[in-house]
């Protein structure tokens, strides 16, 4: 067993190679994306179809998530090369540079890490726990969350100077944002790294300290809300709330459509962690309708109905 003082040094010099390690400005060599759902198979996607990484290990702990995940991936790129978009020599290139695995360890060595797994804290935690102690010293870790919080994560990693998140919107492929966000503990360092690296695989980087839901959500589910309340007051129609904002503010879809089409349930989840964290926060309230709505099973398009009728991605009539 090490002694305190034995300790101290080789943390302290473990510290001073990852710092090192990090000084240069050129692009991650090696990038690990952990789950490779909805968005995490996009994420891998584009960091492998962006030529600025020589590998990508993409990671799930359960074959069939992995298979599926390989699925979608391989399946993307085969419809950008019928659409003319890449060469198919273009597509091998690309998915040689992934590796798809159910082996943790394959991260070890990983320069950077994005972790895409669903929002919750407890899994989020056990995972931060055993990569801090799997991953070499150096190792950055970038979450996708879009709504916990980055500042608790990186506790849980033992490195949260060496911690950022990463915020990509859906689909990954075809939106061009990324919300890069900062905790007070992360090493400006790390930061422009971060920042840098999602300029280097083709999207548009922004800015952002730990606040809730960062720059889109923090302004965009209070105002999801505020179009609820209206419902519940019998303010106005959900036809009107969302016509109105379509016309008035030039808006590509209204708050009650576009709230179906994320997910009430999700919406609900978002908005109830931010009233249980943040109760004098008078922006985060939960309207009665959404409630409701969650309640008998009405999430949305996920579930045919919501504020409209849905099938599949289609949307129908407002529900009277």
């Amino acid at each position: 067993m090490l002694s305190r003082a034995a300790f101290l040094q080789s943390s302290t010099a473990a510290r001073s190679f990852a710092r090192r390690a990090l000084s240069s400005t050129a692009s991650f060599d090696k990038v690990g994306v952990i789950g490779l759902g909805l968005m995490g198979h996009g994420i891998c996607q584009v960091s492998a179809t962006s030529g600025a990484h020589s590998s990508i290990v993409a990671y799930e702990p359960e074959q069939q998530y992995l298979d599926k995940g390989k699925d979608r991936i391989e399946s993307s790129i085969a419809k950008l090369v019928k659409k003319e978009r890449m060469t198919q020599e273009q597509a091998d290139e690309s998915l040689s540079r992934i590796t798809f695995t159910t082996d943790v360890s394959e991260l070890s060595d990983a320069d950077f890490i994005v972790e895409a797994v669903i929002e919750n804290m407890d899994l989020k935690q056990t995972l931060y726990e055993s990569l801090g102690q799997v991953c070499q010293p150096s190792t950055i870790f970038a979450s996708n969350t879009s709504s916990l919080s980055i500042t608790e994560m990186a506790a849980f990693s033992g490195r949260p100077e060496n911690f950022v998140g990463v915020h990509f919107f859906n689909p990954v492929q075809l939106m061009k944002l990324v919300e890069v966000i900062r905790t007070e503990q992360t090493d400006p360092l790390v930061f422009e790294k971060a920042y840098n690296w999602v300029s280097d695989i083709g999207k548009v980087p922004v800015r952002c300290g730990d606040t809730p839901g960062f720059i889109v959500n923090r302004l965009l589910v209070p105002s999801l809300m505020q179009a609820m309340s209206m419902v519940d007051r019998n303010d106005a129609s959900v036809k009107d709330i969302d016509l109105s904002m379509q016309l008035g503010a030039g808006h590509p879809m209204g708050p009650l459509h576009l709230s179906d089409y994320i997910g009430l349930d999700t919406c609900l989840y978002i908005v109830e962690g931010w009233v249980e964290k943040y109760p004098n926060e008078p922006s985060f309230m939960i309207p009665s309708c959404l409630k409701e709505m969650v309640e008998a099973g009405h999430l949305g398009r996920k579930s045919g109905q919501g504020f409209y009728y849905w099938d599949g991605d289609k949307r129908g009539d407002p529900v009277a």
